[in-house]
């Protein structure tokens, strides 16, 4: 056995039965050098990256430092809203465990998923009632209501089996999708690969999609406020993918249905950033989208751009004020208010007969003017969607405060007047711009 006397230099005589090569493990000054992967770098070295993200690592003094990230688990049924960090490994066993981390992935290892979700179809088919509680048809599948075990109510998306997307690829997906969460996004809960079936697991939203409610068997009135607190939802929604998600995130297939809501009816946006290999417009082949929604441009470049996101935007927001299905015409009703009587849009024209009912609040054509700008032939001049979304907050502030003055005593009503004059016209001044110069690649 070699012993070395730390910080002498020296080794011991051991060295001539072994040769004159340096022994691993040793400094060059002598003394026991810690293994590479526990070793602290030197001073102004740049560390190496963790070979292995599963496992924390430990420094030469034993102290246990944290990864920056986890490793992202697969997603089971049974703990739908887990993410596992492994915990250090016992003294002596680190080299052990990296050895397993080389060999193979650590697996899913919650009680629940491994007793009761060992075949996923199984507790899906009980959940969804043997997958006849479909809740609608969505560009990949159908989607079901799923009442787990637990009392949780969740949304099962089964995808086409016709996909020409590998099981890597998919898998990418899922993990990008995993790490986008905002108030405003459906969130991704849950998913499985079986077989080559690939179900997604999705929070459950119960007032269904925009578009049922507009248009649907089961279609309902809806208040200006509600209009206007969708748009704002749905904007906030967009700005996170497009500015806030890394990598940027474009959602390629914006619509009603696409727009769900939940209990408080409040709109978060879904089916972003899956592959749209699936998604071919009837009528115009090759294309990917869906008639009525899509970007003149896209169509003629073939290239999607955030400003596609925001001119189907532009169309969700003019569905809102006149409830009018894009695939009936809905651009053509577009462009006769646009030209209207003495050379002025007259937007009241398409209004939904739903908000003809007494006056017509000015923050309704103030946001068909938005609206107009986002559904502009030329990308150029499309508006940011951090722009629209600035728009749309300062006609719901313009809104609330209305709301307020009415409850104001007397003597402050004046103020608050004020104040709504000039929010007036800060969006007059937004709205009138004729074009905008890009301001971003």
């Amino acid at each position: 056995m070699l012993v070395a006397s730390p910080g002498d230099g020296r080794q011991n005589e051991g060295r001539a039965h072994r040769g004159h090569r340096r022994r691993r493990g040793r400094g060059a000054r002598g003394g026991v050098r810690a293994p590479r992967h526990l070793a602290v770098p030197p001073a102004g070295q740049r560390r190496r990256p963790d070979a292995f993200r599963g496992v924390a690592l430990s420094d030469a003094a034993g102290r246990w430092r944290p990864l920056r990230q986890p490793r992202l688990q697969r997603l089971r049924l049974g703990g739908l809203r887990e993410r596992r960090r492994l915990g250090p490994p016992a003294a002596g066993e680190a080299r052990r465990v990296l050895g397993l981390e080389r060999r193979r992935r650590p697996q899913w290892q919650g009680a629940a998923a491994a007793d009761r979700f060992r075949d996923p179809k199984i507790p899906l088919q009980k959940a969804t009632s043997n997958f006849t509680t479909i809740l609608g048809q969505g560009s990949f599948g159908p989607v079901y209501k799923a009442v787990m075990a637990t009392g949780e109510v969740v949304a099962v998306k089964v995808l086409a089996s016709d996909s020409r997307q590998g099981e890597r690829e998919f898998q990418t997906e899922v993990a990008l999708l995993s790490r986008l969460h905002h108030r405003n996004l459906v969130n991704l809960v849950g998913y499985c690969v079986e077989k080559g079936q690939r179900i997604l697991i999705y929070e459950y939203m119960s007032n269904g999609s925009l578009a049922r409610l507009l248009y649907g068997d089961n279609k309902r009135s809806l208040s200006w406020q509600e209009r206007l607190q969708i748009a704002h939802d749905i904007s906030h929604g967009i700005e996170y993918l497009h500015e806030g998600a890394v990598p940027p995130v474009i959602h390629r297939d914006l619509k009603s249905d696409n727009i769900l809501l939940d209990h408080s009816m409040r709109a978060k946006v879904a089916d972003f950033g899956l592959s749209k290999e699936e998604v071919y417009d009837g009528r115009k082949s090759g294309l990917k989208g869906t008639y009525g929604y899509m970007d003149p441009d896209y169509m003629s470049t073939n290239k999607l751009t955030k400003k596609s996101d925001v001119y189907s935007f532009g169309i969700i927001l003019f569905e809102l004020i006149t409830a009018i299905n894009p695939q009936q015409g809905l651009m053509d009703y577009i462009n006769l208010a646009a030209i209207g009587g003495e050379g002025r849009v007259d937007w009241d024209e398409i209004l939904d007969k739903d908000l003809l009912v007494g006056s017509i609040p000015e923050e309704v054509r103030m946001l068909a003017d938005v609206a107009y700008r986002c559904v502009n032939k030329s990308p150029r001049k499309r508006p940011w969607i951090s722009e629209v979304t600035q728009a749309i907050s300062r006609l719901r502030q313009r809104q609330l405060t209305k709301h307020d003055a009415l409850t104001l005593p007397r003597s402050e009503t004046r103020t608050v007047l004020r104040r709504i004059e000039y929010q007036h016209v800060e969006l007059s001044d937004l709205t009138s711009m004729k074009e905008l110069t890009p301001i971003r690649a």
